[in-house]
């Protein structure tokens, strides 16, 4: 059970400059053993929270190591502000981008899953182009790249379509939950940050870890990614039993040892 109190930080206008405006995020920052204690940076999927199995066992792992470990709520997720309906990508890079700044100067790990992969690739890209060295490692978990376009705009249907082009909104059936908004923000505004182009900059290591029996982001998905990447040290890991959340016991310690790995700056095999 999670027992750290969310602090708030409060992020202005999003980058696109359309749908939200001020919104409280909530986030909880493990300061390590020291200020220099490499830092894992957790990024969520899509309707996810920082309460989730994979973020619980992590952060666990990472006070154990003595590692910092910085987690938050995108805006319309979790305790988070913000409305949902309104959100884009813009926004939770932007929120993605303020937050990196907590940790300081400490080599940083970014684990991404699904919606939060695609966010740690465009942020991972951010700093690359920045010249930031920072980044030690790329951690993908069933990376959801391009979701709104690869993973929902071109698998919806006409009817759907329509719903997002005139109501602003089409609610999809969940595997996992209520129906969950599609918006026309969400969609349009996604088209900022496609990769689909290709040579996306990583001046790190990027090890990716996908199920084969995800009926979210299929294993081809992810597959595609690795020559998208503009880096030779890519690694894909798939697991034949796995499904989107990778959540088992030997799911969560093969997480842990990949990360330690990118940590170690080793190439020991996970």
């Amino acid at each position: 059970m999670d027992q750290q109190e969310p602090h708030f930080l409060e992020i202005g206008q999003g980058e696109n400059g359309i749908g939200q405006g001020p919104r409280p995020i909530a986030y909880r920052f493990d300061a390590g053993a020291s200020k220099t204690a490499p830092a894992v940076v957790w990024l969520s999927g899509f309707l996810s929270d920082m309460a989730s199995t994979k973020v619980l066992y992590l952060s666990d792992w990472a006070a154990h190591q003595g590692y910092a470990m910085l987690r938050f709520d995108y805006s319309g997720h979790g305790l988070s502000g913000g409305d949902i309906e309104k959100a884009s990508v813009g926004d939770w890079l932007e929120e993605a981008r303020t937050m990196l700044e907590l940790v300081g100067e400490r080599p940083v790990v970014l684990v991404g899953s699904s919606l939060g992969g695609w966010i740690s690739l465009l942020l991972a890209r951010a700093l690359a182009e920045s010249g930031d060295s920072r980044l030690q490692g790329l951690v993908l978990i069933a990376p959801a790249w391009d979701m709104t376009e690869k993973l929902m705009w071109e698998k919806m249907g006409e009817r759907s379509r329509n719903a997002v082009l005139t109501e602003g909104v089409f609610y999809a059936p969940s595997n996992y939950d209520d129906p969950y908004p599609i918006t026309k923000i969400l969609i349009e505004e996604g088209r900022n940050h496609l990769l689909a182009s290709g040579g996306i900059a990583v001046n790190a290591p990027v090890r990716i870890l996908q199920g084969m029996r995800d009926e979210d982001v299929p294993w081809e998905h992810a597959r595609a990614l690795v020559d998208l990447l503009a880096t030779d040290d890519v690694e894909l890991t798939l697991v034949k039993t796995g499904d989107h959340r990778l959540s088992k016991p030997e799911d969560l310690e093969r997480l842990s040892r990949t990360i330690q790995v990118l940590i170690d700056g080793t190439s020991a095999p996970v």
